[in-house]
């Protein structure tokens, strides 16, 4: 069971992580400009928002798994062996 909970730990640990750096900044620097800009129409703006939101959301979920997931492990391991 401790071993089954590691690996999905592992795994999600992973998820989360690159979930977490394919989110854009909140901030709009230079980073915009240097890199191309993004496309100033209504759509663009508007698709970009939507795929923003369901990353956040999608985040959220993944690292509310996570952290169950550690507590299920820290139960798991703490119980005395019989």
């Amino acid at each position: 069971m401790e071993t089954a909970l590691a690996i999905v730990l592992l795994v999600l640990s992973v998820v989360l992580t690159v979930l977490v750096v394919l989110q854009s900044g909140k901030e709009k620097g230079l980073s915009g400009s240097i890199s191309g800009g993004s496309s100033e129409t209504f759509f663009g703006k508007s698709k970009s928002a939507t795929t923003e939101k369901k990353l956040s959301v999608i985040t959220t979920i993944v690292a509310i798994v996570f952290g169950i997931v550690v507590l299920a492990t820290y139960i798991v391991a703490g119980l005395p062996k019989a």
